[in-house]
């Protein structure tokens, strides 16, 4: 097996974390496609959210990478 349980549950993990951080980087624009709506600026849009969404990536790649525990063959006759 390519991965192990951990692996996968990091994965998912990382998945949600990144949903998450571009959830809160959604939502209210302007009402008309004119006017200025200051909320575009808000610090949940501008440093909380990319934190989160950071986050999430280096979670994806430290869960790519990292080795599976193997089980220890105690058998040494068949070396499957």
């Amino acid at each position: 097996m390519l991965y192990g349980k951990k692996n996968y549950v990091l994965m998912a993990s990382s998945v949600l974390l990144i949903i998450v951080g571009f959830m809160l980087m959604s939502g209210g624009g302007s009402v008309d496609g004119v006017t200025y709506n200051p909320d575009i600026f808000s610090p949940r849009r501008v440093v909380i959210a990319p934190i989160v969404c950071v986050a999430g990536f280096v979670l994806m790649i430290y869960a790519i990478l990292v080795n599976p525990k193997k089980k220890s063959n105690t058998n040494n006759d068949n070396p499957e």
